[in-house]
């Protein structure tokens, strides 16, 4: 095993957090958890399958592996696969959460704009990047604004669709932040659009998630939507 690899077991065998228990119970509960299986392979032996799957693949299309440009792209591929670009199917790869109690009396919006964050269309297996914008109106807790960035990454860190990672983001934080009143919008472009099938290179997609007051008032949502 490479010591990349190694490290990743190791980070993969750790216990789930509380946090991360209580999002993936609540995805489930709301139908939002990603489609995944319970397969009993390791780190290593996804990675072991995934590499010898790419080594079939670049001799499928008629590469020649031996190459020195090439010899490598089955592992590096593999790696990217179970340590990177989809790292966020292990709830083991959850963020480090900090809600803290709302001692302050908060209860204005906070709002985080222009989150950057790179996916992975489920159908296609190649890029989705954009934009997201996340709000929440404070109860009892507030929430490190770090956290909400690295909670639409680990999240981004999927095989996804767009629909369901807008949903997904918006039910973790009112799961973590015990209130409805959580807003979520995701501006993105989708390389399966991009760079295949129609190869439209200007279009981008927008999606909105709204919880509680985000929807039923609609001066709390235009200034959400607004800014």
């Amino acid at each position: 095993m490479t010591t990349a690899m190694a490290e990743t077991s190791k980070v993969s065998s750790l216990p789930l957090s509380d946090e991360a228990s209580r999002v993936r119970d609540a995805l489930i509960k709301h139908g939002l958890e990603t489609p995944m299986i319970e397969n009993g392979l390791s780190v290593e032996e996804k990675y072991q399958r995934i590499k010898a799957a790419f080594e079939d693949v670049v001799y499928t299309l008629g590469l020649d592996i031996t190459d020195d440009s090439l010899s490598e792209t089955p592992h590096r591929i593999a790696k990217m696969y179970v340590k990177e670009i989809f790292s966020g199917l292990d709830y083991s790869c959850f963020p480090k959460i900090s809600v803290i109690e709302n001692k302050m009396n908060v209860d204005e919006m906070v709002k985080v704009s222009d989150i950057s964050f790179t996916s992975t269309c489920e159908h296609h297996f190649v890029t989705i990047d954009g934009f997201a914008k996340v709000a929440y109106l404070p109860k009892n807790k507030i929430i490190g604004l770090s956290k909400i960035n690295r909670i639409v990454r680990f999240f981004g860190q999927r095989p996804q669709v767009q629909e369901r990672l807008t949903q997904q983001v918006l039910v973790t934080l009112q799961t973590l932040l015990e209130t409805d009143n959580v807003a979520v919008s995701i501006s993105a472009t989708h390389y399966c659009v991009k760079a295949r099938g129609v190869m439209d290179a200007s279009s981008s997609t927008q999606t909105t998630a709204l919880g509680g007051l985000f929807k039923r008032s609609d001066k709390t949502r235009s200034e959400f939507l607004a800014g």
